[in-house]
């Protein structure tokens, strides 16, 4: 018989192997089994899926991932909960062999050994948005995920232009995917409890919006436009086009007094078609 983690087993074994939460590595762990399944159910995990988890932690998600998941493979930084992660497994009548540990920093990561169909994780809340890019981008096998993150972080990637929230974030995650809200998440379930809230963002993939070539000049012109987001266009991308950004702009059909909070990935990508490679 297979049973999720509670919340004094979770303190246990913190303590036994020494581990004291860390905001430095975005440590809040999660101390519901409910809320654990509820995350599982709205990202849609079934039998044949390979799921990826990002900074399982304690594994209180990765066992509710490992109820219904084909495998899963988890990517924990920390070596102490790389180190006893199976072992939590075994003890909860899991099969460790359906568990594939990776002890490295997600952002470093640059192959798996199966490849991942289903992304669904807490993610740490300091390199969310990075860890979440840098997996769309590296692991296109991947079609569909719910990650958890600070809810602040959630509204931006789910943001819309004309949105004060619309921003970076926003664009460059529809070039690989679209986001939603899907519920947010209470401070009471995590240990120890954050002093923000969080909130769940489903993606499902579609095809990326060009080659990557295309995508690193779009993104560049991204960066540009909400680095200095109070300005116009043609101010914010002045440096990227030296001095010759407001015919640029026009020429790509976008209006050069605009702001890039108004504007689309398509306008960053008409944008960046008048850049040279």
């Amino acid at each position: 018989m297979t049973t999720l983690l509670g919340a004094a087993e979770i303190r246990e074994i913190a303590a036994r192997i020494g581990v004291n939460p860390t905001k430095k590595l975005g440590q809040n762990f999660v101390v519901d089994a409910n809320t654990c399944r509820r995350i599982v159910k709205v990202a849609d995990v079934n039998s044949d899926d390979v799921a990826l988890e990002i900074g399982p932690g304690l594994g209180s998600l990765t066992l509710a991932l490992l109820e219904i998941a084909k495998s899963v493979i988890a990517i924990e930084i920390d070596p102490r909960l790389a180190m006893e992660l199976p072992n939590t497994a075994s003890t909860h009548g899991f099969d460790s062999a359906k568990l594939l540990m990776i002890n490295e920093d997600a952002l470093a990561t640059q192959s798996l050994p199966l490849e991942p169909t289903i992304l669904v994780a807490n993610l740490p809340y300091n390199i969310s948005v990075p860890v979440l890019l840098h997996f769309l981008e590296k692991f296109p096998t991947i079609r569909s995920g719910v990650v958890m993150v600070q809810s602040e972080v959630a509204d931006r990637l789910i943001a819309r232009p004309g949105n004060k929230t619309y921003g970076s974030p926003s664009v460059k995650a529809t070039w690989w995917a679209d986001m939603s809200g899907a519920g947010n998440v209470a401070r009471q379930v995590f240990w120890p409890i954050p002093n923000v809230d969080s909130s769940l963002v489903r993606f499902v993939r579609h095809e990326a919006a060009g080659s990557e070539s295309e995508r690193a000049l779009t993104f560049s012109v991204i960066d540009a436009a909400f680095a200095q987001r109070r300005k116009m266009l043609r101010s914010a991308l002045s440096q990227l086009f030296a001095g010759e950004a407001e015919v640029a702009i026009g020429e790509a059909g976008v209006d050069p007094t605009a702001r890039g909070e108004t504007l689309l990935l398509r306008d960053f990508m008409a944008i960046a078609n008048t850049l040279e490679p």
